[in-house]
This record gives structure tokens, sequence and C-alpha cells, in this order.
């Protein structure tokens, strides 16, 4: 057989034998559970933490046991990126909810404003009577709207993503090398960097005064790699054209939830008055994390002990509920601590 019938006879072979291949992963009816193909992957869900969530889990034991209640408002992305092919924004529209998880992780005892449109619906169907007994639906029992039942917020938080900064520095290198004959083997290598980041700015507004308790505005780099690699050579009367690469960015929503949770961090500290150099401190999962040791502008009671031993200055008083209305009483005047500000006079 010449080689042109060869060549022809092995073009139908391939089909055949790509057919048989794609036979074992989908099939035209469906097994017994439903399924034509068996999906690939199968990574377990673990829990999305961020370097800080440790450091917040752990003040969980210090701010737990006082009653500063928080609300979460609006946290929008202002940076005004949007996609090329326009299939959206290149920033989470959820930083709101990153930053619920965050006051969570610490304990703080937070209070819904963020979505309240199925509290508002109940209080409407109750307001109608609608709502009744779940046990006994037909013996007239409704629902009581009683006055003063939801707790209200002492402080709220709001701010927005402000800062999106594409290619703030790049570096890259790459280099050819090889035989100088016609069949002599080259090869190519090459990689690059580059640095991007994200910006947030958060507020601390007193809710019955509106005043601005507390200002933070943090940043975080991202970087991103390239690596590729190639050989090219002659075997007899064969080439091969062989390539490698690899290319890796530091997820730009995971960064938005760091610098949520620093700045989150910081708030609680300086809302509990609690000391730098506390153990919760040291738990900081971040490697020389330049904000660890920062002072603060107020002053507090602290013991030998960890943990629920240290109090703020604002809860030693006997009166809970001035406590509660002003957790930073005791500290006057106007200071700032890097891009954190304390204003008014309390």
């Amino acid at each position: 057989m010449t080689a042109r019938g060869r060549r022809h006879l092995l073009r139908p072979l391939a089909v055949i034998l790509a057919g048989l291949a794609l036979q074992g992963c989908i099939s035209p009816s469906a097994d017994s559970i439903g399924r034509y193909t068996s999906p690939i992957g199968g990574s377990p869900v673990i829990s999305n933490e961020t370097p800080y969530s440790a450091a917040l889990r752990c003040m969980s034991g210090i701010v737990g046991q006082h009653p500063v209640r928080i609300a979460i408002g609006q946290i929008a992305d202002y940076t005004g990126k949007i996609e090329a092919d326009g299939s959206g924004r290149k920033v989470t529209a959820g930083a709101a909810l990153m930053a619920m998880t965050a006051f969570s992780k610490s304990g703080v005892h937070m209070v819904e404003r963020f979505d309240t449109s199925v509290a508002e619906l109940e209080l409407k169907y109750a307001n109608n009577k609608l709502i009744g007994d779940d046990k006994n639906p037909n013996d007239g029992d409704f629902r009581k709207i009683m006055a003063g039942s939801i707790p209200g917020s002492d402080y709220y938080v709001v701010g927005g993503i402000t800062e999106l900064n594409f290619n703030i520095r790049s570096e890259n290198a790459g280099g050819t090398g090889g035989g100088t004959a016609t069949n002599a083997t080259t090869g190519t290598l090459g990689g690059a960097m580059y640095v991007m980041n994200v910006g947030l700015d958060l507020r601390l507004v007193n809710t019955s005064t509106l005043e601005v308790a507390d200002v933070i505005s943090y940043q975080k780099q991202i970087i991103g790699r390239q690596i590729s690699a190639g050989v090219f050579d002659f075997l007899g009367t064969n080439f091969f054209d062989i390539s490698a690469g690899e290319s890796a960015l530091e997820p730009i929503q995971l960064a938005v939830r760091s610098v949520i949770e620093r700045a989150a961090l910081e708030m609680i500290t300086r809302i509990y008055r609690i000391p730098p150099g506390s153990v919760c401190g040291a738990t900081l999962n971040s490697a020389n994390d330049p904000l660890s040791d920062r002072p603060y502008p107020y002053p507090y009671q602290a013991s030998n002990q960890p943990g629920p031993a240290y109090r703020p200055t604002a809860y030693s008083m006997e009166n809970s509920n001035e406590a509660r209305q002003n957790p930073y009483r005791g500290y006057s005047g106007s200071d700032a601590v890097g891009d954190v500000r304390l204003r008014g006079r309390y």
C-alpha cells in the first residue's frame, strides 16, 4: 500500500478513536442519577480566610461582652472600572457583605440594616393580621406588633472601594539561545511580573448624632507573574516545538476582603481600646504586618491576663447604657494616628 493510501486510512481511524475516547466522558443517555457526564474537579469547600481572620476571632472574647451595636451600610465600588468585554465590574459589589463577615468574626453585636426587605414584608403582613400561630392557625391568634421590639444601632459603617490601579510597575526579561546550524536546538525562556493595588475608605458614624467617629483608609498591593519556556529541535526528518508557561495573579476580590478585614480589625481595636500589645495582636497571620504595632491615642485599662481581662475604659463605668451610647467617652479632642482620625469632643 502506498503512503498516500495509508494516510487515507488513518483519517477515519483517528475519527473513530476520538469518538471512542469521548464515549468514556459523555453518554447519549443519562445514568442512574440523571447525568450525561461526571463533572471534573472535586475540590472541597474550605473557609474563606485572610491573614487577619485569626486576629478578628481572637477579639471575640473581648468585644462579645460589651453592648455596642454596629450596623453595616453601603460599601460600594467607586473605582468605576469595568471589564473590557462589558461582562461586569472589575471589583466585587459585595464589599458590605465582606464587612459583615469581618465584624461577625470578632463577635461584634450587629443589627441588620443592609437588607430589611423580608423584615419589612413580615411587618406588613403582621400589621394586616395575616401572620398567625403555626400550630393553631384557626384560633384567631396573630403576631403582635410590639413598640420598641427592634434594637437600634449605636454606630454604623459605610464607605467604598476607592482605588484600583493597574500596572503600578512591571518588569520582564527573556532570552533565546541555541546552536547556529540549521537543525540545531534552540530554546527560549522569559518571565514577567507586575503590580497593582486596591484601596478602601471606611467611616464609623454615630447613629444618633451622625458624627463621624472614625475614618480608615487602607490599600493593598497585588502581584502577578508570568513564566514561559520553550525548546525547538530537529530530530532526523522531524522537528519538535515544545513550550510551557505559567501565570498567576493574586485574587483581586480576596485582596479586597483582606483590606476590609484589616480595616475592621483596626476599627474594632479603637472602639474597645484594645492595647496593641494584647494577645490578639500577636495572632496576625501576616508576615511583617506594618500596622501590627500602631499606637492608639486614648487610655485603656489592662491587666496582666490576656483575652477578656482587657477592659475598655468606657465599660469600666457602672452605667452600661452610657457606655453603649459612646464607647469613645474619655477621649477628648481631635487626634490623628496615621490615616485614622477620631473626631469630636466626648
